[in-house]
């Protein structure tokens, strides 16, 4: 099996094959060794892990992705398939779930682990979950009885990385030191390996980062949405925080709704109600930018219209994008054409260029089988400008996740 295969890891650093040591005395070309095999594996603070992972947000959400129970076992071969072929990150959440199924994303993984045949799996898989900020997650003890419960439904004795879901600096302040608080308890417990954020702005990042490093907890992981329609200024600006503060970037959403995959276009969208106006669309988004004042009322509104945006603007958004964004799907296709390739593949191998460690979601074998394609090739630094520059010719922006704080 793949994970019994022993390693070195390595860093991220996509380069031009002519940049790549060769001998001249030779007539024949070198073999020249792709940056990441699938197997390999690179750092991210104290673990190791697969320069791609995969999310798992769909498994247990019967509102938003039609999960039913019958889909488990098609759900554990997409498991099993991933780890044979080196995949050993996934990314979950204590709120992945919808109803009586609220965490059944971690139950699901937990179970597959434990099934999996062969090896034990448990020292070899990076489980990744995310706390949510709920509004009666006020102390760090609070915090900390959350990871516990997740610990149990995974029936794991440590989690890889504990997140926080989102910052609640926007809405809640004093909350916030207590969730961070949170953090540096789960982690002295020894009930995580590494503490990680998601959707933290630039300037709420490195608050965090300085105020864990104070506690002399190292802040290993910050997830957000990155892709090549979600390159925006402060986007761009969390990863060169990352970078330069030795924080490993999480990439979700890296084919930016599916938009990336080339499936869909103006006269073939996506199945939703189409008849909302953009402007309501775009002030329902904007309206988290406003300070308000920090109630429970408003935190169940702000749930509520992330929903609500998901379950019924998804096709408006595409709408809005999709006629502009031809000059990009162009130059995906090309790249995909010349290197044997598809759309998805190019466009999240652009992802783990720019240092990120993309997470796509999965809930399907042939899925799998596609985003694996990701791996094993680098773009070149052409490719790449090539691909940023049809990107920044699209005349609409991906909206960013409401709860992103600046």
């Amino acid at each position: 099996m793949a994970l019994s295969i022993s390693t070195s890891t390595s860093y991220f650093n996509c380069v031009s094959s002519s940049n790549l040591p060769s001998s001249s005395s030779s007539p024949f070309k070198p073999f020249k060794f792709p940056p990441f095999w699938p197997w390999q594996k690179v750092k991210m603070g104290p673990l190791t892990v697969s320069p791609m992972g995969f999310g798992t947000w769909a498994w247990g959400n019967q509102l938003l992705w039609g999960y039913k129970e019958s889909m488990d076992t098609d759900l554990q071969q997409t498991f099993n398939l991933a780890v044979e072929n080196g995949i050993n990150l996934f990314d979950t959440a204590d709120s992945y779930g919808t109803g009586r199924l609220n965490g059944q994303s971690e139950k699901l993984l937990g179970k597959f682990i434990r099934e999996f045949p062969g090896n034990r799996l448990q020292d070899d898989i990076v489980i990744a979950t995310k706390f949510a900020a709920y509004p009666w997650r006020l102390t760090p003890g609070q915090f900390v009885k959350a990871c516990r419960a997740s610990l149990e439904r995974l029936q794991l004795e440590q989690i890889g990385i504990g997140q926080l879901h989102w910052s609640t600096a926007n809405y809640a302040p004093p909350q916030e030191l207590a969730l961070w608080d949170g953090l540096v308890a789960m982690y002295e417990k020894g009930l995580v390996r590494a503490v990680g954020v998601s959707n933290y702005g630039p300037k709420q990042l490195v608050k965090i980062h300085d105020y864990l490093k104070a506690r002399g907890v190292p802040l290993c992981s910050a997830q957000v949405q990155f892709s090549l329609l979600s390159m925006g200024k402060d986007q761009m600006e969390i990863r060169n925080i990352c970078n330069s503060l030795g924080i490993r970037l999480i990439a979700y959403s890296p084919l930016g709704l599916g938009m990336l995959t080339g499936k869909y276009s103006s006269s073939k969208l996506p199945l939703g109600p189409r008849y909302m106006d953009y402007q309501v669309f775009t002030f329902i988004f904007n309206k988290r930018r406003r300070q308000v004042k920090y109630d429970i009322f408003h935190w169940l509104s702000t749930l509520s219209r992330n929903i609500c945006c998901l379950l019924f603007f998804r096709a408006l958004l595409f709408r809005q994008i999709l006629p502009g964004l031809e000059p990009l799907l162009s130059s995906l296709r090309e790249i995909a054409q010349k290197r044997n390739k598809t759309l998805p593949q190019v466009a999240i191998n652009w992802c783990i260029c720019n240092g990120t460690i993309p997470i796509p979601g999965i809930k399907t074998v042939k899925q799998v089988e596609e985003n694996l394609g990701a791996l094993g090739w680098q773009l070149s630094s052409d490719e790449l400008l090539q691909l940023e520059s049809a990107a920044s010719e699209s005349p609409q922006k991906m909206i960013q996740n409401i709860f992103q704080t600046r």
